[in-house]
């Protein structure tokens, strides 16, 4: 059962997502700031982070980069409608996907469960892959450079399974918006731009020149060491 960690100031609203999570399945340990947030991370086991970007103590925008610098855990942000630059901030600090308000719980836990999915083994897929200094455990769901483990999240680790699954091709944004993070086609690219950027900076050397995922500039992204 997926333990969930819930930051959101505002009491109504806190409540009724975390009775519609729990309703869902998941465990939910709610905070209503962010130092509480942060504290809760230290304390209490976490798979993943529903952040809202606005709290009282501490901005969202700083939580995410917190969470990320500390911990190989997702994050989902909780934004208000329309605001764009509060979602390139929150992709730009770390978080991995976003949910607009007001938001309803199911749709949440469906966004929630489509950041974890990278926790699940592919059956079809169980060999062991050495790319270089690079090694991809398709079986035991982990990656490897230099014989050390990368902490990668679970968003972070479908994303590369699902590139190296098949080096050289070229992937759309748009493939890899709605395969890797489960969204429809016509959502925002920026999210698979992010999530390539943090990938890169825990597998590359320089993640400024790319040599296990390049860009495929205007369309897309392919793996295969340089």
């Amino acid at each position: 059962m997926p333990q969930i960690l819930l930051i959101e100031d505002d009491q109504p609203l806190r409540d009724g997502l975390q009775l519609a999570l729990e309703h869902q399945g998941h465990r939910v340990h709610a905070a209503e700031s962010g130092h509480a947030g942060l504290t809760a991370l230290r304390t209490t086991r976490t798979d993943l982070v529903v952040l809202d970007l606005m709290l009282p103590d501490t901005d969202g925008f700083e939580v995410c980069r917190r969470i990320r610098a500390s911990w190989p855990v997702p994050v989902i942000m909780l934004t208000a409608r329309g605001d764009d630059s509060d979602i390139v901030r929150g992709l730009d600090a770390g978080a991995d996907d976003y949910v607009v308000k007001p938001v309803r719980g199911r749709v949440l836990d469906a966004r929630i469960r489509a950041v974890l999915r990278g926790q699940d083994p592919s059956p079809a897929t169980t060999a062991t892959e050495i790319y270089e200094e690079l090694t991809v455990d398709r079986s035991g769901l982990s990656i490897t450079k230099n014989g050390r483990r990368v902490a990668l999240t679970p968003l972070e680790l479908r994303l590369l399974l699902h590139l190296s699954a098949d080096p050289g091709h070229v992937f759309a944004r748009q493939e890899l918006l709605e395969t890797v993070w489960g969204h429809d086609p016509s959502a925002d690219v920026r999210l698979v731009d992010s999530g390539i950027a943090r990938l890169r900076t825990k597998i590359e050397d320089d993640p400024a020149s790319a040599r296990y995922i390049q860009t495929a500039r205007g369309f897309g992204y392919r793996f295969g060491p340089l």
